[in-house]
């Protein structure tokens, strides 16, 4: 069984894999319960999260957002963050998913 380490690894459906800190990643509450030491999710053991729902490219984005949002948490008058427009409804299901 692995320990709980400060970065955990986000995999997309078609095999890329991205570092992530963990404090950053667990601002989805569903990466939160994968990763939840009490859980009943293998994701807690190897510190791993394989997330079906969504590609390489999209992970990729998400994972950008998930920083971005962990930076400017305390701030205001954000700007937002440009995403492509062919992204735009990937990223939105993406983001339901990981209610993000």
């Amino acid at each position: 069984m692995a320990s709980e380490t400060d970065y955990v690894t986000l995999i997309s459906n078609d095999g890329f894999s991205f570092l992530v800190q963990r404090s950053s990643a667990r601002i989805s509450p569903v990466i939160k319960r994968m990763l939840d030491p009490n859980g009943a999710f293998m994701e807690a053991k190897d510190n791993t999260c394989t997330l079906q729902n969504i590609n390489g490219i999209v992970l990729e984005k998400v994972c950008e957002y998930l920083y971005y949002n962990e930076k400017h948490k305390d701030a205001s008058d954000v700007p937002d963050m440009d995403f492509p427009t062919e992204l735009c409804l990937e990223l939105l299901m993406a983001s339901d998913y990981l209610n993000i």
